[in-house]
């Protein structure tokens, strides 16, 4: 087995003792992402639009430092404080797959997420 550790600073740095990302052969499992700015390491708070777009780009951050991108995912897992906010974040996360070709994916409401954000996703990848 080969493990790689993937990083970039274009997305937030891990805040507990977990990597954005790991490597192994040709699979990659991304770390769950909440809308943290990566420069400022600061919640985008207030509009849960802007708050999942900011997830989103987080995920396509880490994708693209182990050159991947959205078309790699073969799965999702989207955590939501409230089910109610399912349309919106699901409207968000729609514009970065083909519907035809989308990952495989669960939403679940939990009771908090890191930081009391709304959203939080995480993606397996596969070259």
């Amino acid at each position: 087995m080969k493990k790689t550790i993937i990083t970039t600073d274009n997305a937030p740095a891990p805040i507990g003792p977990y990597n954005q990302a790991v490597l192994v052969n040709d699979t990659l499992y991304l770390s769950g992402q909440i809308p943290l700015v990566p420069s400022t390491m600061e919640l985008v708070e207030g509009d849960l639009t802007a708050e999942t777009k900011q997830v989103m780009e987080n995920l396509k951050a880490v994708l693209a430092a182990a050159d991947m991108s959205f078309e790699h995912v073969v799965k999702s897992s989207i955590f939501l404080s409230d089910m109610n906010n399912f349309a919106t974040v699901n409207e968000v996360y729609g514009r970065y797959f083909d519907e035809k070709t989308a990952p495989a994916r669960e939403t679940v409401e939990v009771a908090n997420l890191p930081k009391f954000v709304r959203v939080e996703i995480s993606m397996v990848a596969v070259r």
